[in-house]
């Protein structure tokens, strides 16, 4: 499968790991930074591996469905643990996360 049919996976892909980038400087800013220890650790996770599934899909790699199976799990996640937080940074993450999983399921 080429590259094109993975544009909206790789739109996908980059909105969340923007979502988790934006989400770990913002939780790094609360009052509570010990509170908010889980979401940033998730958030560097999902960003992580969103940012190297779309690499991956770039160069077309032999390993796609399965960092995509990998993916899902870890932007769910995150998803799962932003969620539990009001502020907006966190709960526009859990959105993008969830999308994101849901993307990449239908790959894997």
């Amino acid at each position: 499968m080429s590259n094109q049919n993975y544009q909206d996976l790789l739109e996908t892909l980059h909105d969340c790991m923007t979502a988790c980038n934006h989400c770990f400087n913002s939780c790094l800013q609360e009052d509570d930074v010990k509170m908010m220890a889980e979401c940033i650790r998730l958030d560097r996770e999902c960003a992580d591996i969103c940012s190297y599934l779309e690499s991956a899909i770039s160069r077309n790699s032999p390993f796609i469905k399965e960092l995509a199976t990998v993916c899902a799990k870890i932007c769910t996640a995150c998803g799962e643990e932003c969620k539990k937080h009001q502020h907006d940074h966190c709960q526009k993450c859990a959105d993008a996360c969830f999308k994101c999983a849901d993307a990449c399921k239908k790959i894997s």
